[in-house]
């Protein structure tokens, strides 16, 4: 069995899925849980908008978007003391700019992919 999508969109999915949960084992709560979920779920969102349209380059730009603003998270929401939930914020932003960038060049043609492009 293939699996459909790039590994980049995985990647951003993977990151978008942890970052959501990730309030279980960082001991958030307030208005940084809520944000730390909601981009959370954005991300994956946007990921699978990308799995399941490969030339969708706004889905690209959204995910780097979203991760650059899950990394500047930790300042806008004041909740660099927590160092478990500020790491998760910086990694996991790091992570889906990436794939961002990563996505981005793949559906622009600019790092050619194994096999045909699906019509």
């Amino acid at each position: 069995m293939e699996i459909k999508g790039r590994a980049a969109d995985w990647a951003a999915v993977a990151a978008g899925v942890l970052l959501s949960v990730s309030w279980i084992w960082d001991a958030m709560v307030g208005p940084p849980r809520a944000a730390m979920f909601i981009l959370g779920l954005l991300i994956v969102l946007a990921a699978t908008m990308s799995i399941t349209r490969p030339g969708l380059m706004a889905a690209e730009a959204f995910i780097f978007a979203l991760g650059a603003l899950v990394f500047v998270l930790p300042w806008l929401m004041e909740f660099t003391a927590n160092t478990a939930a500020a790491w998760t914020s910086w990694v996991l932003g790091l992570v889906a700019m990436v794939a961002g960038v990563l996505g981005s060049l793949q559906a622009s043609g600019t790092v050619h992919r194994r096999g045909a492009v699906p019509h």
